[in-house]
């Protein structure tokens, strides 16, 4: 976060929480004009300073002043297009760099609004294509960070390709995301709107725009987009944006950028804490198990023990008319419900809270049926489901959510863009509606799914349409946020990780990760998910905020759990950080025991959401079950995570120092837990810079807490002694089992470490890790291939002779 003091009239002194570098600003933006036409354009963070001493545009220096670094870039286009006569044609594309132009003019200028600031503009001019570009350099007094944009005129038929607004050399450039898996079917993880690094400069690049590519290939640093498509003639086409920043430590660029990110994002970000009907009710839903939810958890939680209302309750999958010609108005409202959720919305507004709607942008899941109809009425339908770029369709789509946003509706839960979890649709034939094709790919007899498409020889043409498809949902979700400032929006299934979605959505679904954490316990279900962030944020090094993640969790569907086991899965989960909160429960069969934990649960949250907005994760990997956990801090409180999933005890250590997120000169800190057991060990006070050293039991769960002021835990307290656990489960008779196939030792590996099932004559399931044991289930055999442990766990023998085990692992019997 920046925080900005005024110092006298115009003296202010700013921030930034990531580097705790303070920067005093005395004057305000400057341009100065040096010799052989050249000049600078500066504030108190950072500087450009640009040239067309040879009638050749270009980045002479960058200067970052917050640690007074500069950088000279070596060869420098400044701004590539790639122009052609159309991507459906081959042999006439050609790149255009500042080269290529003749300098006409340079102007300075005030930004819109009254904005304290100033810009640099350069008119350039290239007569043999008949194409004028004026580049735009845009800086205001309290940004550490710079903008530059182009503007295009051209005067005959051309296509712009791709268009890269950012083009030079730049000595320690660096490409933190390298992972390109744009896949219809798959692991689906574009890359696209990942920003770059200055490693020796402590900058950031790349291009505003979620669909942006950016990239650092033999040395050469690339903020770009690919278009694909033709400017109007004559009239100006304005590109998405370029932006620089500085960190004041090259080891803090990540939080440099997430500082900008918050400085950019659409709406503050704030703590959304809500109800989903899916794991309750399912496509059952009705306006009366609704209502009865509504009262329920309002009940329970805000009235019964104190927790502030929720923030929205609401409806997934199940209220959509798909009986309904749906060709004049789309997503229309079946019998279930008012068809302008009149009795809904009193319903929620009763509880203090908002209404919610589950919706599929590209009609999957529930709304699927619909595709065909819509494709015989002549919209613009893939294989699968509807385009997201196409016209027809997608008007229909905006009308109905600006609708549904003016009725009242708050928050959407945007459920399949551009297609699943496990597979995709393309576009490979735009030219029906006017965006980017390519038949020279050789697509005939190809689907819009089809796993040819993995390869990276179509990468081009899938970018055009995620480009169009998120043009196209970037203004939709501009107009709902004119209908209604404080909606909340999340995109879910086939979107994907760009922190630029912030300027247009509150969260993104977390990809590559399924709405159900599958596991035999709560830590196998903790580790399922959290190796998911591992492999997002720790291997791939996704330049994402945690803190605005969607992850299906938690969920509590039952009863009869031990207090203390949900506790803790409930606070590891919770301590992800992130601040959309989707309650997955079924209220009507909960217990008090269970509406006990739950609200202690969501009384943390209060006291640590204002660290949330610098969650990361610390430690290993928990797939390979190694210890690991979260962690967050503001100058006056934090709070730190740990998990060791493993069968064994294991160290750690922790240092608490800027590198785990702390901020210079903070603390003394007070360390305390609403867990007595997570401080065993532990002292009393902890200071910046100091070392926690301490050894964590086999699947232990701790939760350390640290504030300049000893919190008051009073009410959680309260909560963990309100009620009695629940009565213990009456003892499972056993079947004895013989002659069957699954009797045996069944080896596999997890997290690179080897795991064993153990099935017994007396009906008992063993899993073991190595020589230790983790846990006995009684078994019940299926049929002749199949058994099905603790009544929830199938373990299926297939003809290869393998044992599939839960569907997650493979297993082959040991040798005797």
């Amino acid at each position: 976060m920046i925080r900005i003091t005024l110092v006298g009239s115009v003296v202010c002194a700013i921030v930034l929480a990531s580097t705790g570098v303070i920067a005093k600003e005395d004057t305000p933006v400057s341009v100065v004009s040096l010799p052989d036409h050249t000049w600078c354009l500066s504030n108190a963070f950072i500087s450009r300073t640009l040239s067309v001493s040879d009638g050749r545009l270009r980045t002479v220096v960058i200067g970052n002043r917050l640690t007074g670094m500069t950088a000279k870039p070596g060869d420098c286009n400044e701004f590539e297009l790639r122009i052609s006569q159309g991507t459906h044609t081959t042999g006439t594309d050609r790149v255009l760099t500042a080269a290529s132009f003749r300098f006409v003019r340079q102007s300075e200028f005030a930004l819109p609004g009254g904005v304290p600031g100033r810009g640099l503009s350069f008119l350039l001019e290239n007569d043999e294509c008949g194409l004028s570009v004026e580049v735009h350099y845009e800086l205001r007094q309290e940004d550490f960070y710079l903008r530059k944009h182009l503007v295009i005129v051209a005067r005959r038929e051309l296509t712009l390709e791709r268009i890269n607004v950012e083009s030079l050399a730049l000595t320690g450039g660096h490409q933190p995301y390298t992972v390109r898996a744009i896949n219809a079917r798959g692991k689906w993880s574009p890359g696209l709107g990942q920003p770059l690094h200055g490693i020796r400069t402590a900058t950031f690049w790349g291009v505003e725009f979620p669909a942006s590519v950016n990239v650092v290939q033999d040395g050469v640093l690339r903020c770009g987009y690919l278009w694909g498509r033709q400017p109007r003639m004559g009239s100006p086409y304005r590109t998405y944006s370029s932006v620089v920043g500085v960190a004041g430590d090259p080891a803090f660029v990540t939080e440099a950028f997430y500082d900008y990110i918050d400085r950019v994002r659409i709406r503050p970000f704030r703590l959304q804490v809500q109800y989903n009907t899916w794991f309750d009710t399912g496509r059952g839903v009705t306006r009366d198990s609704l209502r009865k939810s509504i009262k329920l958890i309002h009940r329970k939680l805000v009235a019964e023990r104190g927790n502030s209302p929720l923030s929205a309750y609401v409806i997934d999958d199940g209220w959509q008319d798909t009986g309904a010609d749906w060709t004049d108005k789309t997503w229309k409202v079946n019998g279930k419900f008012d068809a302008d959720f009149a009795s809904s919305l009193r319903a929620v507004r009763e509880a203090d809270s908002s209404l919610g709607l589950w919706l599929s942008p590209g009609c999957l899941f529930g709304a699927s049926r619909m595709v065909a109809r819509y494709r015989a009425a002549g919209f613009e339908a893939l294989d699968d489901w509807m385009s997201l770029a196409g016209p027809r369709y997608m008007q229909l789509l905006e009308d109905r959510m600006v609708e549904l946003t003016r009725m009242g509706t708050r928050y959407f839960k945007l459920d399949g863009l551009f297609g699943h979890l496990n597979l995709r649709n393309f576009e490979l034939r735009g030219d029906r509606y006017g965006i980017p094709y390519m038949p020279q790919l050789g697509l005939e007899g190809v689907q819009a799914g089809d796993k040819r498409l993995n390869a990276a020889a179509y990468d081009e043409l899938k970018i055009y349409y995620l480009t169009a498809g998120t043009e196209r949902l970037m203004k939709i979700f501009g107009r709902m946020a004119e209908a209604d400032s404080e909606v909340y929006i999340v995109i879910s299934n086939g979107a994907y990780l760009s922190a630029w979605w912030l300027q247009y959505v509150d969260a993104v679904w977390m990809i590559n990760a399924g709405d159900a954490a599958g596991g035999s316990s709560r830590t196998e279900e903790l580790v399922y998910r959290d190796e998911r962030y591992h492999e997002i944020w720790q291997r791939e090094h996704t330049q994402y905020p945690m803190h605005a993640i969607f992850n299906h969790e938690p969920k509590k569907r039952s009863t009869g759990e031990p207090k203390e086991v949900f506790r803790k899965y409930l606070y590891m989960n919770l301590s992800r950080g992130t601040g959309f909160i989707e309650l997955y429960i079924k209220p009507a069969v909960l217990g008090d025991y269970d509406w006990d934990v739950i609200s202690e649960g969501l009384h943390w949250v209060d006291h640590v959401f204002p660290t949330f907005k610098r969650s990361r994760m610390h430690g290993g990997n928990p797939k390979k079950g190694e210890v690991y956990g979260y962690t967050a801090w503001t100058e006056s409180r934090g709070y730190i995570s740990l998990h060791n999933p493993a069968g064994t005890a294991a160290r750690y250590r922790i240092v608490l120092d800027k590198a785990f997120g702390l901020g210079p000169d903070t603390g003394p800190f007070a360390l305390s837990s609403p867990m007595a057991d997570s401080l065993i060990g532990l002292g009393e006070r902890y200071d910046y810079g100091d070392t926690i050293e301490l050894e964590l039991k086999p699947r232990e769960i701790r939760v350390l807490n640290f504030d300049t002021t000893m919190p008051d835990w009073s009410i959680l307290k309260a909560l963990q002694i309100r009620t009695e656990d629940p009565p213990p489960p009456k003892p499972v008779e056993l079947v004895p089992v013989t002659d069957h196939a699954i009797l045996g030792i069944w080896d596999y590996a997890h997290g690179g470490k080897p795991y064993s099932r153990e099935f017994t004559s007396e009906g008992v399931c063993v899993l073991r890790q190595g020589k230790n044991e983790i846990w006995r289930k009684p078994f019940a055999v299926r049929n002749a291939a199949s058994a099905r442990v603790a009544g929830r766990f199938d373990h299926v023998i297939k003809e290869s002779g393998v044992l599939r085990i839960e569907s997650r692992y493979t297993a082959r019997r040991r040798s005797k």
